[in-house]
Order: C-alpha cells, then sequence, then structure tokens
C-alpha cells in the first residue's frame, strides 16, 4: 500500500508543515543520501500568477528540510519551453534568492548533456511521437543515478484534466518540442514515469495546494485557497489524492489509470493510506474544482486531431517555421491580453491575502548575467 502524506497549514506555519509533511512521508527512506538530489522545480509561465508554479515557500520547506537533514549534494533545475524561459521565469517566481542564500546551483536544463537512453520496459507513445521507429530516446546526463524531487502544485490542465506529479517529469524529460506530446499526452506521462524508474536512485514529489488553480489550467486560472501540501515517494498516488481533493474520480483520469494498471503506482485511493489528517477530514476534502480549456489548448487540440491523418498538413502546421505563428498567438493571448486584462486583477486580489502577504515578503532577488540559454528546435 502506497503513502501519502496530507497536512493542512498556512502562511504563518508552512515552512515547518513542509518539514513535517516531508517526514511523515518518510522521503530520507526513497532518497539515499549519497547521491545527487535534483529539485525539479515547474514553471507553467514566465510571469509570475498564483499556483501556476513552484511556490517559493514550497521550495524553502522543501530546502530547509533537506538542508537539516544532511543533503549536500543538490541542485535545482528547470527546463524551456517554447513559451517560457528558465531563467526569467526563476526570477519572477521569486526562486533564485531562496536558492542562492542555500548555495544551490539553479541549471536549465538546456544547457546540459542530453545522452541516449534506450528503456528496457515497454514504451506506450513517446517512440511514436518523437522518436519514430526508434526506442532510444534523449535524457539530461544528470539525471543518470541521481534523486528527483518534484515540486508540482494543485492544480486543472485543458489537456490531461489535472496536472502534478507525473506531469512535472514532463519538463524535465523532453526538450523544448514537448508541445508534439499533447497528441497523446497521457501515455507520455506514463512512459516518462517508467523511463524515471529506470534511471533515479529515488523519486519524490512534494505537492504545493496552499494556492491551488482552478479552470483553465496550467496558466489561466482561478486561485483557490487550498491550504493543505501534499507528499508521497508514489508519483501516481499523490497526483490520484490531490485529483481526489480537486474534486475529481482519480481513475476516471486516464494517465492515473493507464499508470495504476501498469503498476507503476497506486491510483485507487482505496489502496492509498493517507498519513498527517484525519481520515474523515480527508474523506470531506473537495475543492470542486472544472477543468476549462483556454482558447489556445481549445485550438491546439483541435488542429492536432484534425490534422492527425493528413500527414503532409500536420507537418507543416507543426513540423515547420509556420508553427511559430502559433508560439506568438499563444505568447499574445496568455501575455499581452489575459495577463493584464484578467491575470493582474487577479494577482491584485491574491496580495490582499494571507497568502499573497507572504509572497510579498519573499525578495525578487537580481536577475543574473546568465549564459545564453540553448534554444530548442521547436518543431
Amino acid at each position: 500500500m502506497s503513502k501519502v502524506a496530507v497536512l493542512k497549514t498556512s502562511p504563518k506555519t508552512v515552512i515547518g508543515d513542509y518539514g513535517r509533511l516531508m517526514h511523515l512521508a518518510e522521503y530520507e527512506k526513497f532518497l539515499p543520501k549519497g547521491n545527487k538530489t535534483i529539485i525539479k522545480l515547474n514553471l507553467s509561465w514566465t510571469l509570475y500568477y498564483p499556483a501556476c508554479s513552484s511556490a517559493p515557500w514550497q521550495l524553502e520547506g522543501l530546502i530547509k528540510t533537506i538542508k537539516d537533514d544532511g543533503y549536500e549534494d543538490v541542485i535545482a533545475v528547470e527546463n524551456q519551453t517554447v513559451v517560457t524561459h528558465p531563467w526569467k521565469g526563476a526570477y519572477s517566481n521569486k526562486w533564485l534568492p531562496i536558492l542562492n542564500r542555500n548555495k544551490i546551483k539553479f541549471q536549465p536544463l538546456t544547457n546540459v548533456k542530453w545522452i541516449p537512453f534506450k528503456p528496457k520496459s515497454e514504451i506506450l507513445a513517446l517512440n511514436e511521437i518523437f522518436y519514430e521507429k526508434s526506442n532510444e530516446f534523449l535524457i539530461p546526463n544528470i539525471f543518470i543515478g541521481s534523486n528527483i524531487i518534484h515540486l508540482p502544485t494543485v492544480k486543472t490542465h485543458g489537456h490531461t484534466t489535472t496536472t502534478g506529479a507525473m506531469k512535472d517529469a514532463f519538463g524535465g524529460l523532453i526538450p523544448k518540442y514537448r508541445h508534439h506530446a499533447h497528441k497523446k499526452i497521457h501515455e507520455i506521462l506514463v512512459d516518462l514515469l517508467t523511463i524515471q524508474k529506470e534511471i533515479h536512485k529515488g523519486i519524490f514529489a512534494v505537492m504545493d495546494g496552499c494556492v491551488c488553480g482552478d479552470g483553465a489550467g496550467p496558466r489561466t486560472m482561478e486561485p483557490f485557497y487550498g491550504n493543505i501540501i501534499l507528499a508521497s515517494e508514489d508519483q501516481v498516488a499523490v497526483d490520484a489524492v490531490s485529483a481526489k481533493i480537486m474534486g475529481f474520480d482519480p481513475l476516471k483520469i486516464d494517465y492515473i489509470k493507464m499508470a495504476h494498471d501498469k503498476g507503476l503506482g497506486v491510483g485507487d485511493i482505496h489502496q492509498i493510506e493517507i498519513v498527517g489528517i484525519d481520515e474523515n477530514d480527508f474523506k470531506k476534502l473537495n475543492f470542486g474544482f472544472k477543468t476549462k480549456r483556454s482558447p489556445i489548448i481549445k485550438w491546439d487540440q483541435r488542429l492536432r486531431k484534425k490534422t492527425a491523418n493528413i500527414k503532409w498538413l500536420h507537418r507543416l502546421l507543426f513540423h515547420s517555421p509556420v508553427f511559430i505563428s502559433f508560439i506568438f498567438a499563444s505568447e499574445f493571448y496568455h501575455d499581452w491580453c489575459w495577463y493584464p486584462l484578467i491575470g493582474q486583477k487577479r494577482i491584485k486580489e491574491f496580495s490582499k491575502t494571507e497568502w499573497g502577504r507572504l509572497f510579498e515578503e519573499y525578495k525578487y532577488g537580481k536577475l543574473p548575467k546568465y549564459e545564453r540559454v540553448f534554444n530548442w528546435d521547436p518543431y
């Protein structure tokens, strides 16, 4: 039986609560201290928006815990997408001063060596989407033999209903062109967990639900103050518990059901041991979230589906410079329309809450002079 720790928390106690949470989930049992430990941050938007990316208190609580417990070889990483920039996102989300204070390097995955890797286990869709007939994939060299800790948030997602620990690996094991995975996103997430289990010495997730995201995730969401945090070594189980708390049936979400059926973790709530919260209180948790799709996700899904069997047209739209127009449309909608017209109003309301005031206490620091971020081929 898998174990998931769930704690109620508050802005005044959240840092200490993260330590208690991780110990309840017995994290040291699953993350050997002799190995490099990678903190996989979650950046869904270069700009700051509540619940969108890893929260600064989530990062601080995690780092304080592992430092106090003697983890020394630690590095924090995040990747690039066609619409995010790792250094600018780390600045906007206030990660850099926390990392610098703890002498932890921030490393964009665009600037590390990626090496071929051939999985031993069955792969469902990665080779079809990215590598055609080959079953040899590219992964970051620093991931081999390391521990990894994922830092997702509790939120909905227009492509996958919910998103969490399993989806966080999406940004670690696929380069910038990972938007192609939307064609078979659930199978891809299962494939990524399969690969993680082969390359990492230990896997753990620390999920923030202090401020959650409801609606058209992973960016244009309505902030919801959940005041909970979750942790587990079982990535399927922590995603299942998070989904249940949001108000979904976990086994009706494809990526959770597929991973459960494949034996990669436990997606059945009745087979998961919940610790840290009273059983009756846990049963009552239901945030009533509803997944919506932004116009960008709607059109992405529509175009990919309608052109899937028209290879020349699909390749023209998604594997040629024509795709640059889609990148521009996404940036224009999110950064230049939705964010100033809707997002900033919600951020203003968020700033009046206790969680908003806690966010304001963190400093942006100085955006460092970073080496050029290598640009992945987006096609």
